[in-house]
């Protein structure tokens, strides 16, 4: 009865693969705020997740971008400019995202 568990191989599972593309400490917090305020740009998501480095966010917004869950648009102008906001892709899993604050709203104490 206990084979299938034995057999199972968790790296193979959906639940694994979303989990490899928001785990961390910052990206899913990223995410949030661009379901919430896109577009945004570097500075903003820096105040917006409070003690960041300009390297960790900036490492995990390219991971972010690289999973094809945000996409980053430059503008070609002095001082530079660039802005952050959800793809199709990412906003698909805002239904999961949305589903997480739905669930601490309710049982929120």
């Amino acid at each position: 009865m206990r084979d299938y568990i034995e057999n199972a191989d968790f790296e193979e599972t959906g639940f694994s693969y979303t989990l490899s593309l928001i785990s961390g400490k910052y990206k899913m917090i990223i995410l949030y705020c661009l379901m919430e305020y896109q577009p945004v740009r570097f500075n903003e998501l820096q105040r917006y997740l409070g003690k960041i480095s300009d390297k960790t966010l900036s490492q995990n917004l390219k991971e972010l971008e690289k999973d094809e869950l945000i996409h980053r648009e430059a503008y070609p102008q002095i001082p530079p400019k660039v802005e952050y906001s959800l793809t199709e892709r990412g906003k698909s899993l805002m239904v999961v995202l949305d589903q997480l604050c739905i669930w601490g709203t309710e049982n929120r104490k």
